[in-house]
């Protein structure tokens, strides 16, 4: 071994071995996506022990009353959206009652009564979670004191869960399948998909030898049904995968929607057509230690055989990831997603001796654009995405009402614009 000042000894850093860095990564991070800040997603409220708590297959409710003395009688029933993992009551708190509007408070001052669902894991199937939602229903129909009707929805895939949930317990019959609903709303769902950037896909299978949860999170049932785009390996060509072409054939067969409830949606984006200013083939991540310089991922460019991603991680390699066909989506107008800083973030968790130290040059992302919010029109063109929802447009839409924001937020931001919208059309 060399002895201080030894001549022969090299003064060049060396990178640490797959495993310290495997190591490092399971204890300091763990890259899934979910909405929300930096803050809320790791540090959320304690919420409030709620009044009673449902066990349904596969899930649980929490659920908070207007008035404990009068019971369940006015249920407004939402579900969970995507991520990885069981859903906490906590967070949901922090998304529905501590960010920009207090939603379960305004509810509950409006002698309605919440419940939320959560599900055992968030990224199982759509068509599973949805039984979740149906013994919610079911549980609520039985419990309820008197016969107001219920109102079913749910923020992000949870849109898409009780949408399929109810379409499903119309086309099933039978009074066992009763869901005596008035109205059902999505709050910023994918209706015709979401997106998650490839380079983002790319970096998360990538990695998979090192740490497993991103591309885990990235390969689970409802990312493949959820995202228009999908690669199941770093260097797969993009495409609708299989699990999400049954899935709409699935819930084609059922009907589409529930044609019992009127059928309501809020979008976090813009009806105008303008963007959110993010701008195709820039620099949106870049690695910044030993073991991860020369990784740097871009927004994704329109044209052809454009470049996204050049990995780098403890191997001297630096493949080019290159994409054709595939329009803007990064800046469209719509709900955003911090996927860059998430990562950046995460990584930056690690003890910097590991050498992952990486900044996001561009946070955010559309996650979900306005027009697949709207169930307007697909999101596989240009002219598709930045269209502005004109008067006319809005006959179209598969919802029977829709609101868009007046600006583009962070995807299921919960804003007293879009909420006091809802709540005017509860039964």
């Amino acid at each position: 071994m060399p002895k201080p000042n030894d001549p022969n000894a090299s003064n060049e850093p060396h990178e640490p071995a797959d495993s310290q860095i495997a190591a490092a990564f399971g204890a300091a991070a763990r890259v899934t996506l979910a909405p929300g800040s930096k803050e809320a997603r790791e540090r959320p409220t304690e919420a409030p022990a709620p009044d009673d708590e449902w066990a349904l297959p596969n899930g649980r409710a929490w659920v908070y009353l207007a008035d404990t003395e009068r019971g369940l009688t006015r249920p407004v029933i939402l579900a969970d959206g995507f991520s990885s993992g069981p859903s906490e009551l906590n967070f949901s708190w922090e998304i529905l009652e501590c960010g920009p509007y207090a939603f379960i408070s305004a509810l509950r001052q409006r002698g309605y009564d919440v419940v939320l669902i959560g599900f055992d894991e968030r990224s199982a199937s759509i068509l599973d979670n949805a039984q979740v939602v149906r013994a919610a229903i079911l549980e609520a129909t039985a419990r309820r004191r008197g016969e107001h009707p219920l109102t079913v929805g749910g923020f992000s895939m949870g849109g898409l869960v009780a949408r399929y949930a109810l379409a499903r317990m119309e086309h099933d019959g039978g009074a066992e399948n009763d869901h005596q609903t008035a109205l059902y709303f999505s709050f910023d769902s994918p209706h015709r998909g979401a997106w998650v950037p490839l380079a983002l896909q790319s970096f998360a299978h990538y990695i998979r030898r090192l740490n497993a949860a991103f591309s885990n999170q990235m390969n689970s049932p409802a990312a493949r049904q959820l995202l228009w785009q999908h690669i199941a390996e770093w260097d797969d060509s993009p495409e609708t995968d299989k699990e999400r072409v049954e899935f709409l054939a699935e819930l084609e067969r059922v009907g589409g929607w529930p044609s019992r409830p009127r059928k309501i949606g809020v979008a976090n984006g813009v009806r105008t057509g303008e963007g959110n200013g993010i701008r195709g083939g820039e620099r949106a991540f870049h690695g910044k230690g030993l073991a991860i310089t020369g990784t740097r991922l871009h927004t994704q460019p329109a044209g052809q055989q454009q470049l996204i991603a050049q990995l780098r991680v403890v191997t001297l390699r630096k493949p080019q990831i290159h994409t054709s066909g595939i329009p803007e989506m990064d800046g469209a107008p719509g709900g955003t997603l911090e996927g860059f800083g998430i990562l950046a973030d995460e990584l930056d968790k690690i003890p910097a001796i590991i050498g992952l130290g990486s900044d996001a040059d561009i946070r955010e992302h559309c996650f979900v654009p306005v027009v697949s919010a709207i169930a307007l029109r697909d999101i596989d063109t240009h002219e598709k995405l930045y269209g502005p929802v004109t008067a006319s447009a809005e006959e179209e839409s598969e919802l029977d009402e829709f609101l868009c924001a007046s600006q583009n937020e962070g995807h299921t931001s919960v804003t007293e614009e879009l909420c006091t919208w809802i709540m005017a059309r509860l039964p």
